[in-house]
């Protein structure tokens, strides 16, 4: 189909999006929502990537003085007249997004959130005229804009942390009407500074801003807040009177952040896409936000123009690409064995049932394995069945893009947690290297049991293969002085691992299969079966290897089997299976 609309890959202005021909999915209704229902201060969680930018974006644009109403034609707000002829256009808004305020250090990061909120003074470059002011308000403007001969702001600590309302009294003051505030992405200041040492000081600054912008402004008509965490009330909400909080866990206002199944569909068929609904619901579908199922807009959106530039596209982890997955890793780090049995679990596509704390601190996030759930739950790495009782709910991972990201992180985790044994791994790779059997499966087998296994319900063979698969691999690339390749091309297929020892003269050609039903002698001989009809032993012949060991292996959950056969140049054969 062809069509003038483009698809929106990264854009987070409302503007933009409505006048440069872009296709935009209607969350308007969330003005309507908001307006019938705001308390002061309203605070949206939601995971990154989930449309929260673009949302505070569209807010400005209604609410602010001098808004183009043209912008808001055809859409679901243009329906409640009185609610725009009240609102449109009404109000002085302050909007800042505090996602790039980051430093190594406290000061760096101040600085950056000085810069920030003088930018947005700037905006109002009008109130430096304003003749109405007194002498000390004209004094305060030039300080929150104020720069040095280098173009850093200059604005003092104590002026920082009352900015937003000293601008707010001003703007209140020129126009004569309260000010929306609107902060996106709340928290991000306060992640950056714990992973780098100055979470207490920034907390302390954080909270005295918001204290001053949020709760003693009189100048505040209502603010809007989003994040990805709802930081609890003592840590920087202090002394706020009941703000309202909408999480994923809540039925209000849950179609607005995310593409629901609907708009997915209709998106699709824009685009003559509808043939790639089932992989793009398997791939991006699956977070459950209140009470229905919510899409990953971002990685809706990538897959789309992947598509329309190549049909023949695969689905990618894009929302992985987006911010850092430690989070999954220091879990793995501080399970223990009931934890990644429950894992384990959630790998083959099963739930767990956790208590989920809402509020936390990031103090406390490492605390406890149990305030981790909760912050896999809150992120968007795992979600939420649809049975609930209270707090307590039944998490799952929600679709085949998590499921990778999770595979990912436990392999890396077992790789590193496998290298600390430098001599058993040796053992290893010299047990394959001499055809020694009994103990390359011993030691293969040890290793099986201390890792986090994907289960039989709910994976492919295919993907439990590649698991096993994946896990040999990174053992067997201990060895520096070997060649190890993953699916290379050989004969009349691709071989599984091969392994070239150029010193030695020797090859190793492994095939890997899963033994369903824990039939694991059939499963070896399966694969040396196919290493020889596929001729996988071709490509070692060819680089010179005068000895070629082939091995099968089978795994089944924690468990494995290894049959070899060993051919020389002058046509000597072995053959060995686990006694």
């Amino acid at each position: 189909m062809t069509t003038t609309l483009k698809l929106p890959v990264g854009i987070e202005n409302f503007e933009k999006m409505r006048t440069e021909g872009f296709y935009y999915i209607d969350k308007t209704g969330l003005i309507r929502e908001l307006l019938n229902n705001w308390g002061e201060v309203n605070l949206f969680t939601r995971p990154r990537r989930f449309g929260k930018s673009l949302n505070m974006s569209m807010l400005k644009y209604f609410f602010e003085y001098g808004s183009n109403a043209a912008l808001f034609e055809g859409l679901e707000i243009a329906k409640e007249r009185e609610l725009c002829e009240k609102y449109m256009g009404q109000f002085p808004v302050i909007s800042i997004s505090l996602k790039g305020v980051e430093g190594r250090s406290f000061e760096a990061a101040k600085e950056m959130l000085r810069a920030l909120i003088g930018r947005e003074a700037l905006r109002f470059g009008f109130l430096s005229g304003y003749e109405q002011f007194t002498v000390e308000e004209k004094k305060a403007y030039a300080g929150l804009t104020g720069m040095d001969d280098r173009g850093d702001y200059t604005m003092s600590d104590r002026m920082l942390a009352e900015s937003l309302l000293l601008l707010s009294q001003l703007l209140h003051k020129y126009y004569g009407r309260k000010v929306i505030i609107l902060i996106d992405e709340y928290d991000v200041p306060l992640d950056k500074a714990y992973r780098a040492g100055y979470y207490d000081e920034m907390v302390q600054l954080v909270r005295m801003l918001f204290h001053q912008a949020l709760k003693t402004n009189d100048s505040l008509q209502f603010a809007v807040l989003t994040g990805c965490l709802r930081i609890s009330k003592e840590s920087i909400f202090t002394g706020l009177n009941n703000p309202n909080i909408m999480s994923v866990m809540d039925v209000q206002f849950e179609e607005f952040f995310g593409f629901t199944d609907m708009e997915v569909r209709d998106l699709l068929a824009f685009y003559g896409l509808t043939g790639f609904y089932h992989i793009v619901k398997e791939w991006y579908d699956g977070y459950r936000f209140g009470s229905i199922n919510i899409y990953c807009p971002w990685d809706v959106i990538n897959y789309c123009y992947a598509l329309r530039v190549n049909p023949s596209a695969r689905p990618q982890n894009y929302w992985a690409n987006t911010g850092s997955n430690d989070i999954i890793r220091r879990f793995i780090q501080k399970a223990k064995s009931s934890t990644r049995s429950e894992l384990e679990i959630l790998l083959a596509g099963g739930s767990v049932r956790k208590y989920i704390r809402q509020e936390l601190t990031y103090n406390d996030l490492d605390s406890s394995i149990e305030n981790l759930w909760s912050l896999l739950f809150t992120t968007g790495y795992l979600t939420q069945r649809s049975y609930r009782d209270e707090n307590y709910l039944n998490l799952c991972i929600p679709n085949r893009e998590i499921q990778q990201i999770f595979e990912t992180q436990v392999m890396e985790w077992f790789q590193e947690e496998a290298g600390k044994d430098v001599g058993k791994l040796d053992g290893l790779c010299a047990a394959f290297q001499d055809g020694d059997v009994e103990t390359a499966e011993k030691l293969l087998n040890g290793y099986l049991k201390k890792t986090i296994s994907v289960r039989d319900a709910g994976a492919r063979r295919d993907k439990k293969e590649s698991f096993y698969h994946g896990i040999l691999l990174g053992l067997l690339g201990h060895r520096e002085s070997w060649d190890v390749f993953s699916n290379m091309e050989s004969g009349d297929g691709y071989s599984d691992i091969l392994i070239e020892d150029e010193e030695a003269e020797t090859g190793i050609v492994i095939e890997v299969k899963y033994a369903k039903d824990g039939a694991m002698e059939a499963a070896c001989r399966e694969a040396l079966k196919q290493i020889e009809e596929k001729r996988y032993a071709d490509r070692v012949t060819e680089d010179g290897m005068r000895t070629v060991i082939k091995y099968g292996v089978a795994c089944y959950k924690k468990d494995c089997r290894i049959i070899m056969d060993c051919e020389q140049q002058d046509g000597r054969k072995t053959s060995g299976r686990r006694p």
